[in-house]
């Protein structure tokens, strides 16, 4: 009777906390499809992406363009392409929008985003499925001031930075019965307004593209930390062996 009743109680305590969590999570995260993380050409193509669509009101002060060597482009390449708030490879990348502008336009001065992909992980997954999920989550509401809201993010400030490529959309809702009240419920289907550049397939691949760089950018080590990582495990299990014949011959004489 006991084991029952601690059983029970462990169910009652694992449901509550699901419950919680699912309270806690809000609209369903998509996820960011990693591998995006190993592919130089798709973290060049986000880095084109950063500095034509964010960086005109976000910085990141953490990152400076030569950087972007790490991922294969030359100091030529980033001075020929990605040079357009500064004249100088090695400055930081600081966005032409003060924060007096920033104010008076959004009420707030954007945030920095060199590591935003890192500080917005939370128990529905990482900082870079969020964004990913962000960005894809846009919709046209002529209620708020810039005519744009989010499912992520509801409310959210920043106007949709990818409109043109993904064009105008509206979600599908549909009506639902939930503890005793009527609430809209997201069916997981949208309206198109008005087609984008691209179509949902190739839009896709693009905000992986500039998710991906995000995340790199928040961490540009990343890579090669994890190869070394993978070599010292390597030197450590082959001097296990090592060390294990050496003890043993040492230790075969004595009684």
């Amino acid at each position: 009777m006991m084991i029952k009743r601690i059983l029970l109680s462990l169910l009652a305590t694992l449901a509550l906390a699901g419950i919680a969590r699912a309270s806690e999570g809000g609209f369903a995260w998509d996820r960011f499809p990693v591998e995006r993380l190993n592919d130089d050409a798709a973290l060049q193509h986000g880095a084109k992406l950063f500095v034509n669509h964010c960086l005109n009101c976000h910085s990141a002060a953490s990152m400076r363009f030569n950087r972007l060597r790490d991922i294969g482009l030359t100091e030529s390449q980033i001075k020929d392409n990605l040079l357009f708030t500064t004249d100088k490879v090695g400055e930081v990348m600081k966005s032409s929008l003060s924060a007096k502008q920033a104010k008076e336009w959004f009420g707030a001065a954007p945030p920095d985003l060199s590591v935003i992909a890192r500080s917005r992980a939370g128990s529905q997954g990482s900082g870079a499925d969020y964004l990913y999920t962000l960005l894809r989550s846009y919709y046209r509401d002529d209620t708020r001031p810039t005519g744009w809201n989010n499912l992520v993010f509801a409310n959210i400030g920043m106007p949709h930075p990818l409109w043109e490529m993904q064009g105008e959309r509206r979600p599908l809702f549909e009506k639902k019965t939930e503890h005793g009240h009527e609430v809209e419920v997201f069916t997981g289907r949208w309206e198109t307004v008005k087609a984008g550049r691209l179509d949902g397939r190739e839009y896709d691949t693009a905000v992986a593209d500039l998710v991906g760089f995000l995340q790199w950018m928040g961490e540009p080590a990343q890579k090669t930390r994890v190869q070394i990582g993978v070599w010292v495990l390597m030197f450590l299990g082959v001097f296990t062996v090592i060390a294990w014949f050496l003890n043993a011959a040492y230790w075969k004489d004595i009684k």
